[in-house]
């Protein structure tokens, strides 16, 4: 497939509809490598993988049983277990997170989109090998004891839940915007002597 047509093709996979076989090791290194290959300013690699197989997925979903327990106390057996199941629904999990220099010299927003670019290269990736993925959030990522479980500080930000695998079922395409209605062209006018054009800083990314 040209890369191109692969970059159009890609969509979304429900996680509930991942079945095996997920990425292999061999496979899930090539994925993780495209992952962390995004623009970075100043060099800070300001996110984290974790990679959760099923003993991982299943420790990590009793964390939020428990915490939504805890906050919904009359909430029904049938509900608890649907959060115990949130985490295991695809054979690999990897959960995406910010680590931000606030020291660093670098807006705290470009840090958080570097990490925002490892999600989407990571869904490409896993689309170029054959294997579909989803990236959730909900209420775990922004749970400060299910954050905690994971090694995040109240700092960081769990950025997605990545899960990846095998659809059981053919995705459909969805509604997308269309170019024309999302895109412009605009030409700045020319400055007066001495002020500066509009666009004119700004820091480089590679």
């Amino acid at each position: 497939m040209e890369a191109i047509d692969l970059l159009v093709s890609r969509r979304s996979c429900v996680a509930a509809a991942l079945g095996e076989p997920g990425p292999g090791e061999g496979e899930l290194a090539r994925i993780l490598e495209a992952g962390i290959r995004v623009p970075d300013h100043k060099k800070l690699s300001p996110w984290r993988i974790q990679v959760l197989d099923g003993p991982g997925q299943a420790r990590l979903g009793e964390v939020c049983a428990q915490a939504y327990r805890r906050d919904h106390p009359d909430a029904s057996r049938a509900v608890v277990a649907a959060e115990r199941a949130r985490p295991c629904r695809s054979p690999v999990l990897l959960v995406v997170a910010s680590r931000l220099d606030p020291a660093a010299p670098v807006p705290e927003i470009e840090q958080l989109l570097s990490g925002g670019a490892v999600c989407m290269n990571l869904l490409n990736a896993a689309h170029a090998l054959g294997y579909a993925g989803q990236w959730l959030t909900d209420w775990p990522a922004y749970d400060a004891r299910v954050k905690a479980a994971l090694g995040h500080g109240e700092g960081d930000h769990v950025l997605g839940w990545i899960h990846l695998g095998t659809p059981t079922v053919a995705p459909t395409e969805r509604w997308r915007a269309a170019v024309a209605d999302v895109v412009s062209r605009w030409s700045a006018p020319v400055p007066p002597p001495g002020v500066e054009a509009p666009g004119g800083r700004g820091g480089a990314r590679r």
